[in-house]
């Protein structure tokens, strides 16, 4: 080889090497409408994520119903549990505790879930039903207890009567500890009855006496989501017909609230927890109130006749879906109604006379086939003629591609259902390959509910990995919000010591909260989520994986800003130069706010230990007349967000 071509091929390698990179936004072809509702969050009941986390309730098993009723009990002494003259007569079940004398007293201890979490000098809200059985007042201590089993709290009551009768007394912590335990003591000479045993922090989300755990509902308030999808996915399918999630039993006084039996208890026998029930303390009213706390559209999901067709064959006969049918009416009552109807009216004695607005209501989870859409019809009929408002949301089936994908699209432009669920459990180069995905969607057709996706890394971590290609495929949805008008990331919580199924977009445990990176890419969406879609393009095509590289832009008619998100999916830095194209002015030195989530291992993770190893930081640049550079770094997610005028 002689020296020119030397020199020729450096020159080449050189040039190709800082070759420019141009992004072309075209600021003033405002398209498709951003719906405000189109980030947003999906609560399923799995991991622990109700009772023992997002419900502030520390006492587990608190009304002895559980099918063993000591579950998570520890009595000592006499203690026999009763069901004649309950206090609940749909929590039927009680205990007696028989105090004789001898020295080594009676009482129970509870465990919570994993422990119970105490925070120094936090006062925490101890109650009980009790009525005395025989003459006299009867005395209890109640401990709180450290790990090493000290007392770090102590509190009295005094029961009296032979009538049920709710008690109550504050008791404040005098240590931190993740894994405590409550010790209640009969004091007295005598018998007892006690049930629904209960202890909350006092301060909960809003201080709500039958509150939600502060800090994980603050995490949720921070996402600024615009929809809420609850209570769950294949828990409102249940493993039996009889264990499905009914709505009717989540309202009302939250101790005659019967209890169900979790469907992901022992789905996963390598994650085994056949202690994990569904109190329903955190129910339906619950939910609804949280979405208005959190400023998102609430969208329940309900059952329509099919058990979870993973786990069993059974279903209601078509002829015989009226109750199903009428509890979607009656949720919609629920919701809406006015105060001098019947769903209504519990609505408004529960605490809410104002109604919800509900918009939205999904007619079955992860259902596919005939039976599927057999069933769906009669919901459709009624629900069109009854409430025409409400938008109804069909599903695709399980999987994003597939015969049952292919069969139940059609079937749901065929029935007209407003929106179409589809659910994504994939591993990342999924999920990178699939970015433009909408882009050759049908336009007439229903639109599209992403209902449940997360990014399956083969570790199945919260990695930086994962976070990357779900931004990248995230740009997807953005560039197709005519399509594509709700997304919500699942699951949602994820406890540390009890977690059924992962990745997880929020870890806790008892007394800690880790927003994971697929957090902070949902968070960086939503808050950026802009009005308007605008075309951007590099060689005139769309920016959906050449050279690893992802990109969407929108307009924010509220802040008259230019916001741009970009996806570097590579390991090696990469120079972009973001052009505004039929931009009247100049923005030379205008300041580019720019907000990077990045790790120089795409393996990085957020743990309890170290919860803010990655998070994302904050710079900016300035723009330069025609628009503005960007540095991009390897396994990085940018918002970029510029003011302009119109």
């Amino acid at each position: 080889m002689n020296y020119k071509t030397v020199v020729f091929l450096l020159l080449c390698c050189s040039q190709s090497l800082f070759a420019q990179i141009n992004f072309e936004v075209d600021v003033l072809n405002k398209g498709a409408a951003i719906q405000p509702d189109m980030y947003g969050v999906f609560f399923e009941d799995i991991n622990f994520g109700a009772d023992g986390g997002l419900y502030a309730e520390l006492i587990k098993n608190r009304s002895f119903e559980f099918h063993q009723p000591f579950v998570g009990w520890l009595p000592f002494g006499n203690i026999a549990v009763k069901n004649e003259a309950p206090c609940f007569n749909r929590n039927p079940n009680y205990v007696r505790l028989n105090e004789t004398g001898l020295r080594r007293g009676t009482g129970l201890e509870n465990f919570g879930f994993r422990g119970i979490g105490f925070q120094k000098n936090d006062d925490y809200r101890f109650s009980f039903y009790a009525r005395v059985v025989n003459d006299g007042d009867k005395k209890f201590v109640v401990e709180l207890l450290g790990s090493n089993e000290n007392v770090i709290g102590k509190g009295e009551l005094t029961v009296s009567g032979n009538s049920w009768k709710k008690y109550t007394t504050t008791i404040k912590s005098g240590a931190t500890d993740a894994k405590g335990k409550l010790r209640l003591i009969l004091k007295t000479q005598g018998e007892v009855d006690l049930d629904h045993i209960s202890m909350f922090p006092v301060e909960t989300w809003k201080g709500r006496e039958n509150g939600l755990r502060k800090d994980l509902v603050e995490a949720l308030f921070e996402l600024n989501p615009g929809v809420f999808r609850f209570p769950g996915g294949c828990i409102i399918e249940g493993n039996t017909l009889e264990t499905r999630y009914q709505w009717k039993n989540s309202v009302g006084p939250v101790e005659n609230r019967p209890l169900n039996e979790n469907r992901w208890n022992y789905t996963f026998k390598h994650r085994f927890f056949p202690d994990y029930y569904q109190t329903y303390g955190m129910g339906f009213y619950e939910f609804f109130l949280l979405s208005e706390d959190l400023g998102a559209e609430p969208l329940p999901v309900i059952s329509c006749g099919l058990a979870c067709q993973y786990e069993s064959e059974e279903c209601v006969p078509v002829g015989d879906l009226k109750p199903y049918i009428d509890d979607a009416v009656d949720l919609i009552e629920f919701a809406n109604g006015p105060l001098d109807s019947e769903w209504g009216k519990v609505r408004a004695e529960m605490g809410h006379p104002e109604p919800f607005n509900l918009k939205y209501l999904a007619i079955g989870n992860e259902q596919w086939g005939e039976g599927y859409v057999e069933r769906l019809i009669p919901f459709l009929e009624v629900l069109r003629n009854k409430h025409p408002e409400i938008k109804i949301i069909g599903t695709s089936g399980p999987t994003p591609d597939g015969e049952k994908f292919d069969y139940l699209w059609p079937k749901m432009r065929e029935l007209e259902v407003d929106l179409v669920d589809e659910h994504y459990y994939r591993s990342p180069e999924w999920f990178l390959a699939n970015a433009a995905r909408y882009d050759s969607y049908d336009r007439s057709g229903p639109k599209v509910f992403a209902g449940e996706y997360a990014s399956h890394h083969k570790t199945r971590d919260n990695n930086l990995r994962a976070a990357i290609s779900e931004a990248a495929f995230m740009t997807g949805l953005e560039r197709n919000a005519d399509v594509v008008q709700l997304a919500t990331y699942a699951p949602l919580f994820a406890h540390v010591d009890a977690w059924q199924w992962k990745p997880d977009m929020i870890w806790f445990d008892n007394l800690n909260v880790v927003r994971t990176p697929n957090y902070y890419v949902q968070k960086m969406y939503a808050c950026n989520a802009g009005t308007n879609v605008l075309p951007l393009t590099r060689d005139n095509e769309i920016v959906a994986g050449k050279d690893s590289l992802f990109a969407s832009a929108v307009f924010d008619a509220n802040t008259t800003e230019l916001i741009v998100k970009v996806v570097n999916a590579s390991d090696k830095p990469q120079e972009i130069n973001i052009l505004l194209k039929q931009l009247n002015q100049s923005v030379a030195n205008t300041r580019v706010n720019i907000s990077c989530l990045h790790a120089n291992e795409p393996g990085a993770v957020n743990t309890i230990e170290a919860p803010n190893k990655l998070v994302p930081t904050s710079t900016y640049v300035l723009a330069h007349e025609k628009g503005f550079k960007l540095n991009a770094l390897g396994n990085a997610f940018y918002v970029c967000r510029i003011k302009i005028k119109e």
